[in-house]
């Protein structure tokens, strides 16, 4: 059992209790742990939840993240890695180049590949359904988590097909998760300001909506660290809550730490760790009704990401091979990382760690 800090605070020792009785928080739950110093006790009380939840275990699974496309329509304020079509390093690769990478970097460990890329309109939907099927048809055992919300939405505008029909299409060429990815922040004002011309709140939960109807579990994610409130990211994790209250079709939610477009930014254009390690115990917090929060190595670091396992993150990524979103917005953290680091990162914070798929189900437990 963890001894909570003593603290007089009279609205945290109310939110301890609420925890502890399975209660849920509010928004001024929340926005009152963003305003609290008092990391420790926030970190220790998600602690208790993701040990309630899961046990010691930690997880994570072998992956390659694939990109077939850098060109892209939209121009998000946060992004470095679109490109124009024709522009010097864009590219739109064919399903057989990119099976030609993939021989390159894989090994049979691999389970999962991790497929994003650029709202490409210079190719038509078909494109983007053989991308998958030549990639399931020489990768059978592999499985395919392919594409974010505000993807489904761009490939229903440029076919005419319903999200439904999309997704069925895609289905059938071999897709069985969705990424996260595409939410930043489920405000229609912040994705105003920050160009965000894409998916809007409400088409970003229809995707996933519609995708937990046709049986599918997905991911999702919040990009924080810009111009956004407290009370937007809570607001943010307090939509998704009521979402998976609907369909219970979330696999696992991802807070993303927004990267500087300069690699050389100094520290102060990066989110402080504090703010990282309070966003992933909130996340922990407010989402009661989530199996798991995840700790993205590439955008938070290895040796934070190891702290996290001891403030309600209970999965660790995984092997990635070599990612370049992030990477493209200056991340300074490795572009991968091996099995064999991640078991020990793992066992570092005192967690089991235990290699997954993509739908958890338990490959390997490394007691």
């Amino acid at each position: 059992m963890n001894v909570v800090i003593p603290t007089e605070d009279k609205q945290m020792q109310q939110i301890i209790e609420k925890v502890r009785h399975g209660q849920r928080l509010s928004l001024e739950d929340g926005v009152f742990l963003y305003q609290s110093d008092d990391l420790l006790t926030i970190g220790q009380l998600a602690n208790e939840v993701a040990l309630r939840k899961n046990g010691k275990k930690v997880y994570f699974i072998e992956n390659m993240s694939l990109y077939f496309t850098n060109v892209c329509e939209a121009h998000c304020a946060f992004c470095n890695f679109r490109k124009d079509e024709g522009e010097e390093g864009s590219y739109t690769l064919s399903g057989q180049q990119m099976i030609e990478y993939v021989e390159k970097h894989f090994h049979p460990g691999v389970r999962e590949f991790h497929i994003v890329g650029g709202h490409n309109p210079h190719v038509p939907f078909q494109y983007y359904v053989d991308s998958l099927k030549a990639l399931k048809e020489r990768f059978p055992e592999v499985t395919l988590k392919a594409y974010t919300a505000a993807e489904i939405d761009f490939f229903s505008r440029i076919s005419g097909l319903s999200y439904k029909e999309v997704l069925q299409e895609l289905m059938k060429a071999g897709l069985q998760s969705l990424t996260g990815g595409g939410a930043e922040i489920l405000s229609d004002h912040y994705r105003k300001k920050m160009r965000v011309d894409k998916a809007d709140v409400s088409q970003y939960l229809q995707v996933h909506r519609t995708a937990h109807e046709l049986g599918l579990r997905t991911h999702t994610t919040m990009l924080y660290g810009s111009i956004e409130s407290k009370e937007d990211r809570i607001r943010h994790l307090m939509q998704l809550r009521e979402l998976q209250d609907e369909t219970n079709g979330f696999l696992v939610f991802i807070p993303l730490s927004m990267q500087p477009i300069n690699p050389r930014a100094g520290i102060r254009r990066r989110n402080s760790a504090f703010e990282d390690l309070k966003t992933i115990a909130i996340s922990r917090l407010m989402l009661d009704n989530f199996q798991h929060i995840k700790a993205y190595f590439i955008n938070i670091g290895v040796q934070l990401t190891q702290v996290a396992l001891t403030m309600g993150a209970s999965d660790a990524h995984g092997t990635i091979v070599k990612e370049k979103i992030s990477h493209a917005a200056g991340a300074l953290t490795p572009e991968g990382i091996t099995r064999e680091d991640l078991i020990w990162l793992i066992k570092g914070a005192g967690r089991i760690p235990v290699e997954r798929d993509t739908f958890y189900n338990e490959i390997k437990v490394y007691e």
